[in-house]
This record gives structure tokens, C-alpha cells and sequence, in this order.
């Protein structure tokens, strides 16, 4: 069932998105004449285990398929390096979020899913984020929050993408690399302990097998509590990866992952008479007696490169990602009964069943004319999602409420009625095809001039099976996305851009009439700064941007419980980030957002109103400064704050606002973080870190009055890092 799009829906649906990206970098014959030496990606640092003395400031992001410096694209990107993500102990991609321009939290899928608004645009309502992962796409079907042990770097690309990966958000999307092997033996070992019984053990080993062959392996085994009643959490990863190289200019890569997360389906706290607070963050509404949800993924990556001839490369790409997910749940109604402390409960089964294999191939490389370089790129992609979701559900009624107080919860004691059987309530196959193909130039003009203009046509097919009623829907919906972008280098430090382009996601699902939608469109554009110190030490990027996007699934107020595409959506405002060294003791990383996301028109909702879980102001800052000890060690400290403003907790309709009811709030929060850590050795390191050092009571993100995400409590945790 579809929703409006100003909530996530709570039955993760596949989204088509069609992505490819070249691993590979193009040569930069006229750039090296040209440009100031960049500081080193955080890719090409060779290290296992946590790091020290690394740059938060990253040369290039793989993402954006050009050698161009990212000082030098039209296009504002973050990448937070591996060296930020240690300093931030983050074990989970989710730990990092905060610490990007343009990036705000939204409704977790009662912690099953990781999901983000990039610029205000949350992604598909049953998908998520934009995610991708090595260039595949990394969201469709159903994935669980992503472990960062085998995670290399975060590649923010902000501003539509829509012109290389196809289907997608306007505002921006993250591609997660992984890490990759090492042509020398290395290994590190690393133990966590923490708040509320907190586990966590990872193994990461990487060396050559043979002339030509390296490996690496990542492995992660973790078992945390919570400062949430009942909610404990087990997670399992196995992430190989191997490189061969069977003769010169030719490279086969495999990239494979297994996660397996064991959690029950948490959908938080609820306000009572419009207030958070009256239910304390750590009391579970759902019940125990359900048990854990299991999801499990599973993906085999393959790339082969080839050198054609200098300067040309060939790229042939193949992945498949699995996701399955199965478990009981107990969720709330939307809304408190009268008497404004029984809640009404639904019990769900859910088993859901994903298979999504991507092919791709490219073909890139560099052309002189005169004083002009073209690095060219073009590619074709296909793929295919199959996707079968089953869903049993008991509602509640006045003669069996299946209800709890949750003033004074009894869980367990259901009112005198025994614990409801879930009957058949979905029963779906999904069934989606998309072709595609895309060219890109990256045109360097003189010193002063760059150039990067892309396009892709897509063509999308999905059939959608109604098992319960022997329904089917067909759409064939099909799409071309320009991009273009131009960046001026008045001087060897700054560079000013400017970009505009198009994006597209087809709308899944089906009207009350049983017809497909049409797909999402918008249009945005973007202007901006960038600068970079002469030592290539420390950057920023400032970016101001207008996107409008029309056809978003809203209900249809004629027929109750469907939907139809008829909103329109816009978002403007600006986003900053600031990262790399501030002397060689000091690290930092900065960024603030302003924005105004709101809905243009609907059917429903109240125009005007803000999009969900979008706060217009917030912001972070993390410093971090390292001493070396008289014994040759080294010891670092930092710490971190981030804020949020308030922002909207629910869709608010337009009848709402015309009986002068009050819109349904998250309050604004500040937090500060303490990383701390000890090298006593090459070979051994201590590290102490502390979330939420006051211990504010906050709510990170909503879908409704009775489905509230409550922020974490105060944790702390002690590591110990060996080397070998």
C-alpha cells in the first residue's frame, strides 16, 4: 500500500535505481600541468586497523566518475574519510550522518534500515536513501543498517546524479566504497566494550596470496543492549575481497558481503496530547513475547578492468544484492484512544524476499585537442529486481484492542484476549527491469575553465502480481537526464561552479483504478564556492541550491487508503563543509545547513507545510588534537557537538490546519561527543569514547504522533586496537 510522501512507510518496498560507477580513474596528463598536487585520497593510505595522522580531507570521491580534483567539480561532495570514521568510533554508517552539510535524519524502520534526506529529499516512501555501494546500486529490496568495518570511505555527492546512476533523488546520494585488498601482509584485531552490555569484536586482514592475487577479509561480531526496554541487538558480518591481476593493465576485483541483524521492530515512544516526555525514552510499546526480526543480505560484487591502449580504459561490471527479512512485530495505531493514554496495536508477520542483479559496462578516456582535454566516458547498464513481499496482519478492534497503557504498561497482559494471529493482508510480486545508457565528457579548458555535461536515458519496466486477488499493474515509464556544469579557478585556492540538471524515480505501486503512476521528476540547480588551502591540507565547499519536484505520491482524498501522484515538493537553501588540518596537531570537520523544504501543493497536505523530519538550521563540529609521548607513542583527544533544530513530526493535513490544531513538533537538541585514544605502541592502541557526554533527552527523528524515534542515551565505550 502506497502512502503520502511526507512519512516512511513502515513496509520497505524496492525501489528501482539503476546506478553503475568506474572504479577507475582516467588519466590526468593536462590536469597535472594545471592544477596544484592534491593531498592523497584517503584510498590510497594503506592501513589496517584504526588510524592516526590521517587527513579528513579527501583529492577525489570515485563517485563522481572524472579525475577532477574535488576542488575543481562543478558539484559539491563530502567524503568522510576512514580516518573521521575512527575518530568517531562510528561501528555503524548511521554514526557518521550527522557530520555532512545537507543531511537529516529520518524514520528508521523501528532501527532495521539506515535513512537520510539529503537537501530535504528522503527517497522513495517503501525504499529509503539513495544509497549506493562501489558504484551498485546498495538500497533496493531490503537492507539492514550498514557495519562499518569493511567500509573504506563515505562519498557524499550532493545535487541530482540522475545523469550517471539514473533513478534517484534530486538532492544527492551517498556511495559507501568498500575497503580494499593491500600488496603486503597486514592484520588488526580490534574488542569493544560498552554501556548498556555493549560487545563488539572485528577482525580485518589483508596480504598477497600469490604473484598477482591479494585478498582481504573483514569480519565483525557484535551484541549491544539498550538504553530502550527489551530492544537488544546481534549482528553478524563476513566481507571477503579479493584483486587479481593476470596480466599488465588488466585488474578483476570481487567485493562480497554477508550481514545478519537480529533486532525486534522498535517503533519508539508516542506524545501524549501533542508533548513528548509524559513516556520515558526507554519504555518498549511493543512486545517481547514477539521476538526478534531477522534480516539477512547477502552480495557478490565483480569488476574487470582492462587498458585498451594509454589513456583508454575498458570496464565490465556484475552484482547481485539479496536481502530477506522475517520476524513478528507489535506497532501502534496512528493515533491515542480518547481517554489520551490506551494505544491501540496492530500484530504483523512480515517475510520479505529480494534479488537484485546489475550489469554494466564502460568505456572511458582522454582526448587532446589543442589546448583542450575531454575525458570521456560512456556506458550502458542493465538490471533486474525481483522482489516478493508477504505480510500478515491482525487489526485491532473495540472487541479485541490488543491494547496497552502506556502510562502504566502491563506488557504481556492483553486485556483479558490471548495474543491475535495475524491473518493474510499482502501478498505481492515484484517484478522490475530498467536498460540504460549514459555518456559523460569532463572538459578541461585552460587553466581557468572546467567543464562536466552528462546524459542518460533510461528506459524502466515493472509488473507488479497481486497473489491475494490475482491483480496485476504493468508501467513502462522511460527517461532521459541531462546534467551540466561549469567551474571557474580564479586562483590556485578557489574555485567558483555553478551546475543545473534532472532527475527522475518511477512511483511503485498502483491508484485505486489499478494504474501505475507517473514517475517522479524535479529540477534542480545549484551555485557554489570551494576553496582549498596551498598545502591541500584544508577545504571547504559552500553551496546554495533550488530544487522542485512534481508528481509525488499523496493520498488520494476519493478513495481512502490509495494514493495518487499529484504533489509538488521544494526545497532551498545552503549547505557548508569545512575538513582537513589545522596545523599538524589539529583535525576538523565542520558543516552547517540551512533548509527550507516544504510541500508546494497537495490534495491533503496543507501547502506550505515543511516536509518531515527536514529541521531548517543544523549543524556540527568535531575537533580532534594528537601529541606525541616522549616514549614514541601518541595520544589523542576531541570531541564533537552537533545540532538540530525543531522540525515537523507528522504530516499535516490541510484540515488540520483549518481547525487550528496544532502541528506535531520534534523538539531542537544539542549533543556533544568525547573520542579520546592512546597509542602505546605501532602495535597497540586504547581508545575511550563517550556519546551524549550530558545525556539530553532528544527524538532524532518521526513517522507519526505514535511512531517517535527517541536519541540515544549516554554511552560510553572502551576499545582496544592490536596491530599484527
Amino acid at each position: 500500500m502506497n502512502r503520502i510522501y511526507a512519512s516512511v512507510a513502515p513496509a520497505a518496498m524496492a525501489l528501482s535505481l539503476p546506478v553503475s560507477l568506474s572504479l577507475y580513474l582516467f588519466p590526468a596528463t593536462a590536469r597535472a600541468q594545471q592544477s596544484p598536487a592534491p593531498v592523497a585520497s584517503a584510498a590510497s593510505i594503506e592501513v589496517v586497523g584504526r588510524r592516526s595522522s590521517d587527513s579528513y580531507l579527501a583529492a577525489t570521491a570515485s563517485g563522481a566518475k572524472s579525475d577532477l580534483p574535488l576542488r575543481e567539480l562543478p558539484q559539491a561532495a563530502r567524503v568522510m574519510s576512514r580516518q573521521a570514521l575512527d575518530d568517531l568510533g562510528a561501528v555503524r554508517m548511521d554514526d557518521a550522518l550527522d557530520y555532512v552539510g545537507g543531511i537529516s535524519r529520518q524514520n528508521n524502520f523501528g532501527g532495521m534500515w539506515d535513512n537520510v534526506a539529503i537537501r530535504g529529499f528522503a527517497g522513495d516512501i517503501n525504499g529509503g536513501m539513495a544509497l549506493l555501494k562501489n558504484g551498485f546500486a546498495g538500497n533496493r529490496g531490503f537492507q539492514a543498517p550498514r557495519d562499518t568495518a569493511n567500509i573504506e570511505r563515505l562519498e557524499f555527492l550532493k545535487g541530482p546524479a540522475a545523469a550517471l546512476y539514473g533513478a534517484s533523488e534530486p538532492g544527492g546520494t551517498i556511495n559507501v566504497v568498500s575497503k580494499s585488498p593491500l600488496w603486503r601482509a597486514a592484520g588488526a584485531a580490534e574488542l569493544y566494550a560498552g554501556s548498556h552490555g555493549a560487545y563488539r569484536a572485528t577482525l580485518d586482514t589483508t596480504g598477497p596470496l600469490a604473484d598477482g592475487l591479494a585478498y582481504r577479509l573483514n569480519l565483525a561480531h557484535e551484541r549491544r543492549g539498550s538504553f530502550r526496554d527489551h530492544v537488544d541487538t546481534r549482528r553478524t558480518l563476513a566481507a571477503p575481497a579479493f584483486t587479481w591481476r593476470p596480466a599488465p593493465g588488466t585488474r578483476l576485483d570481487y567485493r562480497g558481503e554477508f550481514l545478519r541483524h537480529e533486532a525486534p521492530l522498535d517503533r519508539g515512544v508516542v506524545a501524549v496530547a501533542n508533548s513528548l516526555g509524559a513516556v520515558p525514552r526507554g519504555r518498549f510499546l511493543g512486545e517481547p513475547a514477539d521476538g526478534d526480526i531477522l534480516v539477512e543480505n547477502l552480495a557478490h560484487q565483480f569488476s574487470l578492468e582492462h587498458e585498451l591502449a594509454p589513456g583508454w580504459h575498458a570496464r565490465a561490471g556484475l552484482a547481485y544484492l539479496g536481502g530477506a527479512m522475517r520476524g513478528y512485530s507489535t506497532e501502534a495505531q496512528p493515533a491515542l484512544q480518547p481517554d489520551g493514554r490506551t494505544l491501540w496495536r496492530q500484530r504483523r508477520y512480515r517475510d520479505y524476499q529480494s534479488d537484485d542483479i546489475s550489469l554494466q559496462a564502460e568505456l572511458g578516456g582522454s582526448l587532446q585537442t589543442g589546448a583542450v582535454t575531454h575525458q570521456l566516458l560512456a556506458g550502458v547498464e542493465a538490471s533486474r529486481l525481483d522482489f516478493d513481499q508477504r505480510m500478515l496482519r491482525a487489526n485491532p478492534s473495540a472487541a479485541r484492542p490488543y491494547a496497552i497503557d502506556v502510562l502504566a504498561p502491563e506488557l504481556g497482559q492483553l486485556y483479558g484476549h490471548p495474543r491475535p494471529e495475524p491473518a493474510p493482508n499482502a501478498d505481492t510480486a515484484d517484478r522490475q527491469r530498467t536498460g540504460a545508457l549514459y555518456l559523460q565528457d569532463t572538459v578541461v579548458l585552460g587553466h581557468a575553465w572546467r567543464v562536466v555535461a552528462g546524459v542518460r536515458a533510461d528506459r524502466y519496466r515493472q509488473d507488479l502480481r497481486n497473489n491475494r486477488t490475482g491483480a496485476d499493474t504493468a508501467q513502462r515509464p522511460h527517461a532521459v537526464s541531462p546534467r551540466v556544469g561549469v567551474s571557474y579557478l580564479p586562483g590556485a585556492e578557489w574555485t567558483l561552479y555553478a551546475s543545473t540538471g534532472r532527475s527522475f524515480r518511477p512511483n511503485t505501486g498502483a491508484d485505486a483504478a489499478a494504474s501505475p503512476f507517473d514517475p517522479e521528476k524535479a529540477q534542480a540547480a545549484e551555485i557554489g564556492a570551494k576553496w582549498q588551502n596551498a598545502g591541500g591540507t584544508l577545504g571547504a565547499t559552500l553551496a546554495l541550491f533550488d530544487i522542485r519536484k512534481r508528481n509525488a505520491l499523496t493520498a488520494d482524498p476519493g478513495h481512502p487508503g490509495f494514493s495518487i501522484a499529484a504533489g509538488r515538493l521544494r526545497s532551498q537553501g545552503m549547505d557548508f563543509d569545512l575538513a582537513g588540518q589545522l596545523g599538524r596537531a589539529w583535525r576538523v570537520n565542520a558543516s552547517l545547513s540551512y533548509i527550507d523544504a516544504r510541500v508546494a501543493s497537495d490534495n491533503t497536505l496543507e501547502a506550505g507545510s515543511p516536509l518531515l523530519n527536514v529541521p531548517r538550521l543544523n549543524g556540527s563540529l568535531m575537533l580532534l588534537r594528537e601529541a606525541r609521548l616522549a616514549g614514541g607513542g601518541r595520544v589523542g583527544v576531541g570531541g564533537a557537538v552537533t545540532y538540530s533544530a525543531s522540525r515537523l513530526g507528522e504530516g499535516r493535513t490541510r484540515a488540520q490546519a483549518a481547525s487550528g490544531a496544532p502541528a506535531f513538533e520534534l523538539p531542537s537538541y544539542a549533543l556533544a561527543r568525547l573520542v579520546a585514544y592512546w597509542q602505546l605502541s605501532h602495535s597497540l592502541r586504547v581508545s575511550l569514547d563517550i556519546d551524549n557526554l550530558f545525556d539530553r533527552h532528544y527524538y532524532s527523528s518521526s513517522f507519526q504522533r505514535t511512531w517517535v524515534t527517541p536519541g540515544a542515551a549516554r554511552a560510553a565505550t572502551l576499545g582496544l586496537q592490536a596491530r599484527f
